[in-house]
């Protein structure tokens, strides 16, 4: 048959074909959205057995903290530099005063675990004494404690570790940290659905009129709910490097905006994963916790040695080895308390915007290439099934059109 644009023109029953484009900008519309929201949701699986679905981000959560801290946080050069930034002189000066209060009672807990009878009956003096030799003792040994941490602070922080293994476990923060970061592309995504589905249904319906097979609307319903969100997830990463037409810049959306993008992503880094907090923690606790205790034990050591009356009433009491006994719980009070001066909140948040204006600067400085990587490796994992998901949809409204209007 020829294809004849005046055919429709002078079609009896518009309305019939102006259904075509309204049913295909539905579709767009909703394929987009949907494959925003199955790239996000269910943050735990829903079905029967294989049959159902995770949010492709919390399915893959480990992975894409992989990808991600690879491709951004791992290449913000030494831990060094931005330890200097957070001014140490305060850090230390914050351990102090969070533990300093509590010095009598750690001691006493040492001292009524390994001795309580001799720590009971000692006279209060003696025991203001030891309370005394440990808050002289408590500044110095802090201040070379925190340098030493900091010159060594990249060895002593495996930030991939930190990074993937609070992801992996806070599956709601992953997603928010990208849909924070994406959130005017994603925003694109579903609007252009709309509009990528009206010219398609524009293009369907003189195809329609003049080729009115049954198997026609639904064969361009997938094509158009597969087409939309393929076009939209391509303008949003491309082109890659800027190009020009006509006077205008064009390129991708993502891509466009670097400078805004890394702005929300470092500081929900800065206030999410690198705390403060978690990178004590994550000294104390991962990977490199022997090189951190070493450390801990080489500072309380020598002051252990110069304990005076402590030293001298135990050993009288117990000998050698009991005193040995109490310098080795001693140490280990200290590695057990080493954290608690950061579980402070507004500390935490004091340092923050200093993290994330390191990760900031450095962030805005990759190339087009390495900052579409912070986003795109949540979408190309398995973004063909978001668009088989959505033609499968549009092929689905595509016969409903057929059966409802012609």
């Amino acid at each position: 048959m020829e294809f004849n644009l005046t055919a429709v023109l002078n079609h009896p029953n518009l309305y019939q074909l102006l259904s075509i484009p309204v049913i295909a900008a539905i579709v767009g519309w909703t394929t987009n959205w949907l494959a925003i929201k199955l790239t996000f949701f269910p943050l735990n699986f829903i079905g029967i057995g294989k049959l159902g679905w995770q949010g492709i981000i919390p399915r893959k959560s480990a992975k894409m903290a992989a990808i991600s801290v690879d491709r951004t946080v791992a290449r913000f050069g030494n831990l060094q530099d931005v330890f200097l930034k957070l001014e140490p002189e305060k850090i230390t000066r914050h351990i102090i005063e969070q533990t300093d209060p509590r010095l009598e009672e750690y001691i006493d807990e040492i001292m009524y675990e390994k001795h309580a009878v001799l720590w009971e009956n000692l006279p209060y003096t003696v025991r203001e004494k030891v309370y005394a030799w440990a808050r002289k003792q408590l500044p110095k040994r802090i201040e070379a404690l925190v340098a030493d941490f900091g010159e060594e602070l990249s060895d002593l922080v495996d930030l991939k570790e930190l990074f993937v293994g609070e992801l992996k476990n806070n599956r709601e923060l992953m997603v928010r940290i990208f849909k924070e970061a994406g959130d005017a592309e994603f925003d694109f995504i579903v609007k252009s659905g709309a509009w990528w589905g009206v010219l398609f249904g524009l293009i369907m319906v003189p195809l329609w009129v003049n080729y009115p097979t049954n198997w026609l609307l639904p064969l361009g319903g997938f094509f158009i709910g597969f087409l939309t969100n393929w076009l939209a997830l391509n303008v949003i990463f491309r082109p890659l490097n800027p190009r020009y037409l006509l006077g205008f810049k064009i390129q991708g959306m993502f891509l466009r905006r670097q400078s805004d993008v890394s702005k929300v992503w470092s500081r929900l880094v800065a206030e999410e994963l690198i705390t403060v907090e978690k990178v004590a923690r994550s000294m104390v606790f991962g990977n490199n916790a022997d090189r951190t205790r070493s450390i801990i034990q080489k500072h309380i050591r020598p002051a252990l040695d110069q304990a005076g009356i402590l030293r001298l009433v135990t050993q009288l009491s117990f000998g050698t080895t009991g005193y040995a006994e109490l310098k080795k719980a001693l140490q280990e009070k200290a590695i057990e308390v080493s954290t608690e001066p950061f579980h402070d909140v507004t500390f935490n948040q004091s340092r923050a915007p200093i993290v994330a204006s390191v990760i900031e600067q450095r962030m805005s400085a990759l190339s087009p290439r390495e900052f579409q990587d912070v986003l795109r490796p949540a979408f190309q994992e398995e973004e063909w099934q978001l668009m088989l998901i959505g033609g499968v949809l549009g092929a689905v409204a595509g016969l409903l059109n057929w059966l409802i209007f012609f």
